[in-house]
């Protein structure tokens, strides 16, 4: 038995960066080869593609973790990693993309809209890439970046021109059946449709679509009963039709009263549209009032009592049978040229072409606070020193030292030494935490000692032994403090 799936959770995965490689050429006769590490390919992204052919978001309800591939690694001979696939995912139209807070991400309306659910990490730089004049033959290359994870909540809103509104039981399936091809289930109980059901209605030149969706009850727009799982459905349509039952049986109910019930509904709810917000509020959509099963008599005489007091209103009010089919015709007219009406004053936005707008660079790309959790400590946090501590390999000193440089040039040491920070405190960059040691200058031209090292870090690390070394004596008694080490 097939499925409607409206509403779904789905955890995105991107590709991760490939890493880059560290090789030099090694050739008979060519003892100075160089550099020929290549770069890391980048990794794929999710993309969620709307898709004329899906229908509904059942293949996510169970396939709920989707991931894109990985990107390759570099290799010599100036070889770069292939790039990771794309990983597209089709989408119905009308499809809401949130986030795990529940703000809207993107609402694809229209075969074709894509929208990257999470983007791939870059691929790292080989260290061909990372030659310079200080550096002629890096010892090191640059890690490829993790990709983006992602919680989304995916929300399908129906894409109709004509809404069934009303109470279960009114009529709404059985109407749906007989003015097009669709067949819905339909009993004699109430919330007999708990999904919407689409059906396309010809009417002379014109062709529009009638979405049937679970019956409505007051509170509705509070969440009770099918609640928001109704509303949600009708966002999108053009022209809004209140079917009602003029021969219920239950006490308290007549055609008013109904009518008076879904409008307070329609009103209390406020649509959250992102990508089609001209339609406005369900209060001020087109209305038309359809008065269903006048093949039972009471109901004939109660709809030709209330018609005149729903047309003082200005709506359109059309008696009919969905079983023994009386009115429809004229009803199916009124409806297309509604609709009509509501396409000649909405026209179809022509498609635009994509506009790129540069972004205004921060020449600082960073911020230094103090660290709530380690007193004397620091946060540095930006784009780029974020980006940069993900792609240094911590077990090479000479990426260490690549590292340290970049920051030092971008001004991160001269802030730190602003902002107080003594010798030792702690500086926390993305995940890292280390102890800053400013006794070396960076972000300047070094003497190279080899690959995979760096003097400058050997010479912290001697001193940092030093000092460990005559602490260990002054807690044995074998020194003072005084004393140099």
């Amino acid at each position: 038995m097939s499925r409607f799936i409206d509403r779904v959770v789905l955890h995105v995965s991107a590709g991760k960066g490939g890493n880059g490689c560290a090789s030099v050429h090694r050739e008979k006769f060519k003892p100075l080869g160089g550099p020929d590490g290549g770069n890391g390919g980048n990794g794929g992204d999710v993309i969620l593609e709307v898709d004329g052919n899906v229908h509904t978001l059942l293949d996510f309800h169970f396939h709920q973790h989707a991931k894109a591939t990985n990107g390759a690694q570099g290799a010599g001979s100036n070889r770069d990693g292939a790039n990771g696939g794309d990983l597209v995912l089709k989408v119905p139209d009308g499809t809401v993309v949130l986030d795990s807070d529940g703000k809207v991400l993107a609402d694809l309306i229209g075969v074709g809209n894509r929208f990257v659910a999470a983007q791939g990490g870059r691929g790292g730089l080989g260290n061909a890439a990372l030659a310079s004049k200080a550096r002629k033959a890096p010892g090191f290359a640059l890690l490829g970046e993790e990709g983006e994870e992602r919680d989304l909540v995916l929300e399908l809103k129906s894409v109709a021109d004509v809404g069934l509104v009303g109470f279960p039981s009114a009529g709404k399936s059985s109407l749906v059946s007989v003015l097009s091809a669709a067949k819905p289930k339909i009993a004699d109980y109430p919330f007999t449709t708990l999904v919407p059901n689409l059906g396309v209605v010809q009417s002379g030149d014109t062709t529009f679509t009638v979405a049937d969706v679970p019956g409505l009850i007051p509170g509705a727009s509070e969440g009770r009963g099918l609640g928001l799982d109704f509303l949600r459905h009708i966002e999108r349509c053009a022209v809004l039709a209140h079917v009602v039952d003029c021969a219920t049986l239950e006490p308290g109910r007549d055609p008013i009263s109904d009518i008076d019930a879904l409008e307070a509904e329609l009103s209390a709810y406020q649509p959250a549209l992102s990508g089609d917000s001209s339609l406005g509020d369900l209060a001020d959509r087109p209305r038309i009032v359809i008065l269903n099963k006048a093949d039972v008599p009471d109901a004939a005489e109660l709809a030709e009592f209330v018609t005149p007091e729903l047309e003082a209103r200005g709506w359109p009010v059309f008696t009919i049978s969905a079983v023994s089919r009386d009115g429809l015709r004229p009803l199916t007219f009124a409806l297309a040229r509604m609709v009509e009406d509501y396409r000649a004053a909405h026209p179809a936005a022509a498609p635009k072409r994509p506009v790129i707008r540069p972004v205004a660079r921060d020449e600082s790309g960073f911020s230094v606070i103090a660290d709530p959790e380690t007193p004397g400590g620091f946060i540095v946090r930006g784009t780029r020193p974020e980006r940069w501590v993900r792609q240094t390999a911590f077990d090479n000193d000479e990426a260490v030292g690549y590292l340290a440089d970049r920051l030092a040039r971008l001004g991160v040491e001269d802030e730190l030494v602003k902002q107080g920070a003594e010798p030792g405190c702690y500086v926390t960059i993305g995940d890292v935490s280390f102890e800053w040691e400013p006794q070396t200058q960076a972000g300047v031209d070094i003497v190279p000692t080899g690959r995979g090292t760096d003097a400058r870090l050997d010479q912290v690390d001697r001193v940092g032994a030093s000092e460990r070394r005559h602490a260990k004596k002054v807690r044995r008694g074998l020194a003072t403090d005084d004393d140099e080490f």
